[in-house]
Protein backbone atom coordinates (compact mmCIF):
# COMPACT_ATOMS: atom_id res chain seq x y z
CA UNK A 1 0.00 0.00 0.00
CA UNK A 2 1.37 3.38 -0.99
CA UNK A 3 1.32 6.01 1.73
CA UNK A 4 -0.34 9.37 1.38
CA UNK A 5 1.68 12.30 0.07
CA UNK A 6 1.28 16.05 -0.34
CA UNK A 7 1.30 15.70 -4.12
CA UNK A 8 -1.22 12.90 -3.89
CA UNK A 9 -3.47 15.26 -1.94
CA UNK A 10 -3.26 17.71 -4.82
CA UNK A 11 -0.45 20.09 -3.85
CA UNK A 12 2.44 20.19 -6.31
CA UNK A 13 5.44 21.69 -4.49
CA UNK A 14 7.65 21.38 -7.56
CA UNK A 15 5.16 23.36 -9.65
CA UNK A 16 5.17 26.04 -6.99
CA UNK A 17 8.95 26.27 -7.14
CA UNK A 18 8.87 26.51 -10.92
CA UNK A 19 6.28 29.30 -10.71
CA UNK A 20 8.60 31.23 -8.37
CA UNK A 21 11.49 30.78 -10.78
CA UNK A 22 9.40 31.99 -13.73
CA UNK A 23 8.21 35.12 -11.92
CA UNK A 24 11.64 36.13 -10.62
CA UNK A 25 12.52 38.49 -13.48
CA UNK A 26 9.13 40.24 -13.34
CA UNK A 27 9.38 40.85 -9.60
CA UNK A 28 12.97 42.09 -9.82
CA UNK A 29 11.92 44.58 -12.49
CA UNK A 30 9.29 46.09 -10.16
CA UNK A 31 11.48 47.48 -7.40
CA UNK A 32 12.41 50.83 -5.87
CA UNK A 33 15.80 51.95 -4.47
CA UNK A 34 14.43 51.41 -0.94
CA UNK A 35 13.86 47.70 -1.51
CA UNK A 36 16.15 45.59 0.69
CA UNK A 37 17.22 42.01 0.08
CA UNK A 38 16.69 39.53 -2.71
CA UNK A 39 13.52 37.98 -4.09
CA UNK A 40 12.23 34.90 -2.28
CA UNK A 41 12.62 35.78 1.38
CA UNK A 42 10.04 35.14 4.07
CA UNK A 43 9.29 38.87 4.33
CA UNK A 44 9.70 41.81 2.01
CA UNK A 45 11.92 44.59 3.34
CA UNK A 46 11.69 48.32 2.67
CA UNK A 47 14.23 50.86 3.94
CA UNK A 48 12.14 53.09 6.23
CA UNK A 49 14.96 55.63 6.53
CA UNK A 50 13.55 57.00 3.28
CA UNK A 51 10.76 58.44 5.43
CA UNK A 52 13.16 60.74 7.29
CA UNK A 53 12.78 63.30 4.51
CA UNK A 54 9.19 63.84 5.66
CA UNK A 55 8.30 66.31 8.42
CA UNK A 56 5.45 64.16 9.77
CA UNK A 57 4.85 61.12 7.55
CA UNK A 58 1.55 59.30 7.64
CA UNK A 59 1.47 55.75 6.32
CA UNK A 60 -1.58 54.89 4.22
CA UNK A 61 -2.70 51.34 3.50
CA UNK A 62 -5.23 49.77 1.15
CA UNK A 63 -6.22 46.26 0.16
CA UNK A 64 -8.43 45.00 -2.67
CA UNK A 65 -8.99 42.40 -5.35
CA UNK A 66 -10.39 42.45 -8.88
CA UNK A 67 -13.72 40.71 -8.32
CA UNK A 68 -15.34 38.62 -11.00
CA UNK A 69 -13.16 40.07 -13.76
CA UNK A 70 -10.99 37.07 -12.88
CA UNK A 71 -13.69 34.85 -14.43
CA UNK A 72 -13.22 36.63 -17.76
CA UNK A 73 -9.45 36.16 -17.63
CA UNK A 74 -9.95 32.46 -16.94
CA UNK A 75 -12.48 32.06 -19.74
CA UNK A 76 -10.21 33.88 -22.21
CA UNK A 77 -7.12 32.06 -20.90
CA UNK A 78 -5.37 35.44 -20.78
CA UNK A 79 -3.68 36.03 -17.45
CA UNK A 80 -1.03 38.71 -17.99
CA UNK A 81 -3.28 41.77 -17.56
CA UNK A 82 -5.40 40.95 -14.51
CA UNK A 83 -2.47 41.87 -12.26
CA UNK A 84 -2.51 45.41 -13.65
CA UNK A 85 -6.12 45.63 -12.50
CA UNK A 86 -5.12 44.49 -9.03
CA UNK A 87 -2.46 47.16 -8.67
CA UNK A 88 -4.82 49.86 -9.93
CA UNK A 89 -7.50 48.99 -7.42
CA UNK A 90 -5.00 49.26 -4.55
CA UNK A 91 -2.71 52.17 -5.43
CA UNK A 92 -5.41 54.49 -6.74
CA UNK A 93 -7.16 54.24 -3.38
CA UNK A 94 -3.88 55.26 -1.71
CA UNK A 95 -3.36 58.28 -3.93
CA UNK A 96 -6.84 59.62 -3.08
CA UNK A 97 -5.47 60.81 0.27
CA UNK A 98 -2.40 62.24 -1.45
CA UNK A 99 -0.17 59.28 -0.60
CA UNK A 100 2.68 58.13 -2.82
CA UNK A 101 2.45 54.33 -3.20
CA UNK A 102 5.64 52.74 -1.82
CA UNK A 103 5.13 48.99 -2.06
CA UNK A 104 2.58 46.26 -2.68
CA UNK A 105 2.28 42.60 -1.73
CA UNK A 106 0.05 40.11 -3.51
CA UNK A 107 -1.77 36.88 -2.68
CA UNK A 108 -2.87 34.34 -5.29
CA UNK A 109 -5.08 31.38 -4.35
CA UNK A 110 -5.58 28.63 -6.92
CA UNK A 111 -6.90 25.12 -7.18
CA UNK A 112 -3.76 23.92 -8.94
CA UNK A 113 -0.49 25.73 -9.54
CA UNK A 114 0.22 26.03 -13.25
CA UNK A 115 3.62 27.74 -13.22
CA UNK A 116 3.19 29.58 -16.51
CA UNK A 117 -0.23 30.92 -15.46
CA UNK A 118 1.00 32.12 -12.07
CA UNK A 119 4.02 33.74 -13.69
CA UNK A 120 1.75 35.53 -16.18
CA UNK A 121 -0.43 36.87 -13.36
CA UNK A 122 2.61 38.13 -11.47
CA UNK A 123 4.06 39.70 -14.62
CA UNK A 124 0.91 41.83 -14.82
CA UNK A 125 1.24 42.80 -11.17
CA UNK A 126 4.85 43.81 -11.81
CA UNK A 127 3.84 45.91 -14.81
CA UNK A 128 1.20 47.62 -12.68
CA UNK A 129 3.72 48.36 -9.95
CA UNK A 130 6.08 49.94 -12.47
CA UNK A 131 3.23 52.07 -13.84
CA UNK A 132 2.39 53.17 -10.30
CA UNK A 133 5.99 53.76 -9.23
CA UNK A 134 5.81 51.32 -6.32
CA UNK A 135 7.76 48.18 -5.49
CA UNK A 136 6.38 44.66 -5.65
CA UNK A 137 7.80 43.70 -2.28
CA UNK A 138 6.53 40.17 -1.86
CA UNK A 139 3.63 37.80 -2.20
CA UNK A 140 2.21 34.35 -1.71
CA UNK A 141 0.78 31.68 -3.97
CA UNK A 142 -1.44 29.15 -2.19
CA UNK A 143 -2.70 25.90 -3.72
CA UNK A 144 -6.18 24.86 -2.53
CA UNK A 145 -7.10 21.49 -4.09
CA UNK A 146 -10.58 20.39 -3.15
CA UNK A 147 -11.65 23.94 -2.32
CA UNK A 148 -11.07 25.43 -5.79
CA UNK A 149 -11.26 23.86 -9.24
CA UNK A 150 -7.86 23.19 -10.87
CA UNK A 151 -8.16 26.17 -13.25
CA UNK A 152 -9.74 28.46 -10.67
CA UNK A 153 -7.84 31.29 -9.00
CA UNK A 154 -8.37 34.56 -7.20
CA UNK A 155 -5.97 37.31 -6.28
CA UNK A 156 -5.74 40.14 -3.79
CA UNK A 157 -3.18 42.78 -2.92
CA UNK A 158 -2.26 45.16 -0.14
CA UNK A 159 -0.35 48.38 -0.60
CA UNK A 160 1.34 50.98 1.58
CA UNK A 161 1.95 54.63 0.79
CA UNK A 162 3.11 57.76 2.56
CA UNK A 163 1.87 61.36 2.74
CA UNK A 164 2.85 64.41 4.77
CA UNK A 165 0.32 64.94 7.57
CA UNK A 166 -0.29 68.56 6.58
CA UNK A 167 -0.75 67.59 2.92
CA UNK A 168 -3.38 64.91 3.57
CA UNK A 169 -6.30 65.26 1.15
CA UNK A 170 -9.87 64.92 2.34
CA UNK A 171 -13.30 66.54 2.67
CA UNK A 172 -11.98 69.26 4.97
CA UNK A 173 -10.13 70.92 2.08
CA UNK A 174 -13.07 71.07 -0.36
CA UNK A 175 -14.93 74.40 -0.60
CA UNK A 176 -17.90 75.77 -2.52
CA UNK A 177 -16.81 77.06 -5.91
CA UNK A 178 -14.28 74.27 -6.49
CA UNK A 179 -14.63 72.38 -9.76
CA UNK A 180 -14.65 68.65 -10.35
CA UNK A 181 -12.16 67.57 -13.02
CA UNK A 182 -12.92 64.16 -14.52
CA UNK A 183 -10.20 61.76 -15.64
CA UNK A 184 -11.20 59.38 -18.43
CA UNK A 185 -11.48 55.66 -17.71
CA UNK A 186 -9.93 53.04 -19.97
CA UNK A 187 -13.13 50.97 -19.83
CA UNK A 188 -15.10 49.13 -17.18
CA UNK A 189 -11.98 48.96 -15.00
CA UNK A 190 -12.63 46.30 -12.31
CA UNK A 191 -16.14 46.97 -11.06
CA UNK A 192 -19.60 45.90 -12.16
CA UNK A 193 -18.43 42.68 -13.81
CA UNK A 194 -21.25 40.64 -12.32
CA UNK A 195 -23.68 42.85 -14.24
CA UNK A 196 -21.49 42.97 -17.37
CA UNK A 197 -21.10 39.19 -17.43
CA UNK A 198 -24.83 38.65 -16.83
CA UNK A 199 -25.73 40.87 -19.79
CA UNK A 200 -22.94 40.10 -22.25
CA UNK A 201 -22.08 36.49 -21.45
CA UNK A 202 -25.49 35.14 -20.46
CA UNK A 203 -27.82 33.08 -22.64
CA UNK A 204 -28.96 36.13 -24.62
CA UNK A 205 -25.62 37.93 -24.71
CA UNK A 206 -23.17 38.07 -27.64
CA UNK A 207 -20.50 36.01 -25.83
CA UNK A 208 -16.79 36.48 -25.28
CA UNK A 209 -15.53 35.74 -28.78
CA UNK A 210 -18.03 37.84 -30.73
CA UNK A 211 -16.55 40.79 -32.59
CA UNK A 212 -18.71 43.91 -32.27
CA UNK A 213 -18.15 46.85 -34.61
CA UNK A 214 -19.15 49.36 -31.93
CA UNK A 215 -16.32 48.06 -29.74
CA UNK A 216 -13.92 47.46 -32.65
CA UNK A 217 -12.86 44.23 -30.96
CA UNK A 218 -14.35 41.15 -29.36
CA UNK A 219 -16.43 41.31 -26.21
CA UNK A 220 -13.75 39.39 -24.32
CA UNK A 221 -10.99 41.77 -25.39
CA UNK A 222 -13.10 44.71 -24.25
CA UNK A 223 -13.85 43.13 -20.89
CA UNK A 224 -10.15 42.44 -20.28
CA UNK A 225 -9.06 46.03 -20.98
CA UNK A 226 -6.78 46.81 -18.00
CA UNK A 227 -7.81 49.35 -15.39
CA UNK A 228 -6.07 52.67 -15.87
CA UNK A 229 -3.56 53.45 -13.12
CA UNK A 230 -3.76 57.13 -12.17
CA UNK A 231 -1.24 57.20 -9.32
CA UNK A 232 1.63 59.00 -11.05
CA UNK A 233 -0.72 61.35 -12.89
CA UNK A 234 -2.56 62.26 -9.68
CA UNK A 235 0.70 62.86 -7.81
CA UNK A 236 1.96 65.07 -10.65
CA UNK A 237 -1.31 67.01 -10.47
CA UNK A 238 -0.94 67.45 -6.71
CA UNK A 239 2.55 68.86 -7.25
CA UNK A 240 1.35 71.30 -9.93
CA UNK A 241 -1.94 72.70 -8.59
CA UNK A 242 -3.70 72.97 -5.18
CA UNK A 243 -5.76 69.78 -5.31
CA UNK A 244 -8.38 69.74 -2.55
CA UNK A 245 -9.71 66.24 -3.08
CA UNK A 246 -9.49 63.11 -5.21
CA UNK A 247 -11.96 60.28 -5.66
CA UNK A 248 -11.32 56.87 -7.19
CA UNK A 249 -14.50 55.84 -9.00
CA UNK A 250 -15.01 52.15 -8.20
CA UNK A 251 -17.93 50.18 -6.75
CA UNK A 252 -20.93 52.43 -6.24
CA UNK A 253 -20.24 54.59 -9.28
CA UNK A 254 -19.66 58.32 -9.64
CA UNK A 255 -22.18 59.71 -7.19
CA UNK A 256 -21.36 57.51 -4.20
CA UNK A 257 -17.60 57.82 -4.58
CA UNK A 258 -17.52 61.58 -5.06
CA UNK A 259 -19.87 61.98 -2.09
CA UNK A 260 -17.23 60.28 0.09
CA UNK A 261 -14.76 63.14 -0.39
CA UNK A 262 -17.24 66.00 0.16
CA UNK A 263 -18.11 67.52 3.53
CA UNK A 264 -21.74 67.05 4.53
CA UNK A 265 -22.68 70.70 3.86
CA UNK A 266 -21.61 70.65 0.19
CA UNK A 267 -23.04 69.18 -3.01
CA UNK A 268 -22.08 68.62 -6.64
CA UNK A 269 -24.18 68.34 -9.78
CA UNK A 270 -22.29 66.15 -12.25
CA UNK A 271 -23.11 67.28 -15.79
CA UNK A 272 -23.63 64.23 -17.97
CA UNK A 273 -23.50 66.41 -21.10
CA UNK A 274 -19.79 67.08 -20.47
CA UNK A 275 -18.78 63.66 -21.84
CA UNK A 276 -19.86 60.66 -23.91
CA UNK A 277 -19.55 57.28 -22.19
CA UNK A 278 -17.46 54.65 -23.95
CA UNK A 279 -19.45 52.24 -26.17
CA UNK A 280 -19.22 49.39 -23.65
CA UNK A 281 -21.43 51.26 -21.18
CA UNK A 282 -24.11 51.96 -23.78
CA UNK A 283 -23.90 48.33 -24.93
CA UNK A 284 -24.56 46.95 -21.45
CA UNK A 285 -27.40 49.39 -20.92
CA UNK A 286 -29.05 48.59 -24.25
CA UNK A 287 -28.68 44.80 -24.30
CA UNK A 288 -29.64 44.43 -20.66
CA UNK A 289 -32.35 47.10 -20.66
CA UNK A 290 -30.53 48.46 -17.61
CA UNK A 291 -31.99 51.60 -16.08
CA UNK A 292 -29.67 54.62 -16.33
CA UNK A 293 -29.43 55.15 -12.58
CA UNK A 294 -28.68 51.46 -12.10
CA UNK A 295 -25.85 51.71 -14.63
CA UNK A 296 -24.50 54.76 -12.83
CA UNK A 297 -24.65 53.07 -9.44
CA UNK A 298 -22.76 50.06 -10.78
CA UNK A 299 -20.28 51.27 -13.42
CA UNK A 300 -17.86 54.19 -13.70
CA UNK A 301 -19.52 55.35 -16.96
CA UNK A 302 -16.17 56.49 -18.38
CA UNK A 303 -14.72 58.43 -15.43
CA UNK A 304 -12.19 56.52 -13.33
CA UNK A 305 -10.89 59.29 -11.08
CA UNK A 306 -11.87 62.88 -10.29
CA UNK A 307 -9.92 65.77 -8.80
CA UNK A 308 -11.56 68.62 -6.90
CA UNK A 309 -9.65 71.88 -7.11
CA UNK A 310 -10.05 75.66 -7.45
CA UNK A 311 -11.76 76.82 -10.64
CA UNK A 312 -8.80 79.12 -11.37
CA UNK A 313 -6.53 76.08 -11.67
CA UNK A 314 -8.85 73.95 -13.82
CA UNK A 315 -7.25 74.73 -17.19
CA UNK A 316 -3.75 74.10 -15.88
CA UNK A 317 -4.90 70.81 -14.37
CA UNK A 318 -6.60 69.66 -17.56
CA UNK A 319 -3.61 70.63 -19.71
CA UNK A 320 -1.27 68.69 -17.42
CA UNK A 321 -3.43 65.55 -17.47
CA UNK A 322 -4.03 65.65 -21.22
CA UNK A 323 -0.30 66.15 -21.72
CA UNK A 324 0.25 62.94 -19.75
CA UNK A 325 -2.21 61.04 -21.94
CA UNK A 326 -5.21 61.18 -19.60
CA UNK A 327 -8.42 62.66 -21.03
CA UNK A 328 -9.71 65.31 -18.63
CA UNK A 329 -12.50 67.87 -18.41
CA UNK A 330 -14.62 69.81 -15.92
CA UNK A 331 -17.72 67.76 -15.11
CA UNK A 332 -19.18 69.63 -12.13
CA UNK A 333 -18.96 72.48 -9.63
CA UNK A 334 -19.08 72.26 -5.85
CA UNK A 335 -21.89 74.27 -4.24
CA UNK A 336 -23.66 74.64 -0.93
CA UNK A 337 -25.98 71.79 -0.12
CA UNK A 338 -29.66 72.60 0.20
CA UNK A 339 -31.10 71.50 3.53
CA UNK A 340 -32.20 67.85 3.44
CA UNK A 341 -30.94 67.50 -0.16
CA UNK A 342 -30.30 63.89 -1.18
CA UNK A 343 -28.01 62.82 -3.99
CA UNK A 344 -28.28 59.92 -6.43
CA UNK A 345 -26.35 57.62 -4.11
CA UNK A 346 -25.19 57.64 -0.51
CA UNK A 347 -21.49 57.66 0.29
CA UNK A 348 -20.10 54.35 1.49
CA UNK A 349 -20.44 54.23 5.25
CA UNK A 350 -22.95 57.09 5.22
CA UNK A 351 -22.10 60.75 5.66
CA UNK A 352 -20.44 62.83 2.98
CA UNK A 353 -21.97 65.35 0.63
CA UNK A 354 -24.72 65.12 -1.98
CA UNK A 355 -23.94 64.25 -5.61
CA UNK A 356 -26.54 64.30 -8.37
CA UNK A 357 -26.09 63.49 -12.06
CA UNK A 358 -27.93 65.99 -14.26
CA UNK A 359 -28.60 66.58 -17.97
CA UNK A 360 -27.98 63.83 -20.56
CA UNK A 361 -24.84 62.44 -22.14
CA UNK A 362 -23.53 63.61 -25.48
CA UNK A 363 -24.34 61.33 -28.41
CA UNK A 364 -21.36 60.55 -30.63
Amino acid sequence: MTGASYSGAGVDVAAGERAVALMRASVQAAQRPETVGDFGGFAGLFDASALTKYRKPLLATSTDGVGTKVAVARAMDVHDTIGIDLVAMVVDDLVVVGAEPLFLTDYIATGSVVPERIAAIVSGIAIGCRLAGCALLGGETAEHPGLMAPDEYDLAGAGTGVVEADELLGPGRVVAGDVVVAMAASGLHSNGYSLARYVLLGDKGPGLNTYLAELDRTVGEELLEPTRIYAKDALALIDAVPVHGLSHVTGGGLAANIARVLPAHLAVDIDRSSWSPLPIFNLIGRLGAVDQLELERTLNMGIGMVAILPESDAKRAIDLLVGRGVGAWVCGVVRARVESEMGDAEAKGGGGGAVTLVSQHKIN
